[in-house]
């Protein structure tokens, strides 16, 4: 749209007092005089948009504003200037973008930082699980008991049906197979 507008605008050369007399004659009704306080408040509100709002979306915060502006056009009552009017609606237009996009950026980044710890968690579990998948069955059971589960090594053994004494070694030769293989994972890799 550009601060000129997207159409060829009249020339206004009434002033303050004039965008005054062009709000409050819309405010009645009249649709020139709308047409005409459009026109002559357009390029000073794209370019408060341009500077304080976004570089980059001062169109949607000229529109916004205007929309903003025909929404309230009934509660005007014209004791102050217009144009001051249309340009504090501007200026909140902007203010709402801002804190709009700040939110979104900080949604954004929290979102980043989830997926990536999710990845980071999910390639460690997928890790873990290739580690665990290479243990004979008996000691990946006596492992996933005592590690994962939290169960003692009583309890383990009761689950499992056999003497505390075959957990404790099916545990720590799990252990030491899991530390041996990831070491040798590590060692590929680096």
């Amino acid at each position: 749209m550009g601060p000129r507008g997207g159409r060829a605008s009249r020339c206004f050369t009434g002033g303050v007092e004039g965008i005054t007399v062009l709000a409050l004659r819309a405010k009645a009704g009249d649709r020139r005089a709308l047409e005409d306080f459009v026109a002559a408040t357009q390029p000073g509100v794209w370019r408060l948009c341009r500077f304080l709002g976004s570089p980059t979306d001062p169109d949607d915060l000229t529109q916004e504003t205007f929309e903003r502006a025909l929404q309230s056009l009934h509660r005007f009552r014209g004791d102050g200037d217009a144009r001051s009017w249309i340009l504090a609606i501007a200026r909140r237009v902007c203010v709402d973008a801002t804190r709009r996009s700040a939110r979104q950026r900080r949604l954004a980044d929290r979102l980043i930082a989830a997926t990536l710890a999710e990845s980071h968690r999910d390639a460690h579990w997928l890790e873990v699980e290739e580690l665990l998948a290479a243990l004979d069955e008996e000691r990946r059971e006596a492992f996933v008991l005592t590690q994962f589960v939290g169960l003692s090594y009583e309890e383990a053994a009761e689950v499992a049906g056999v003497p505390v004494g075959t957990i404790r070694s099916r545990v720590s030769r799990a252990r030491n197979q899991l530390l041996d293989q990831h070491a040798r994972d590590r060692a590929a890799t680096a």
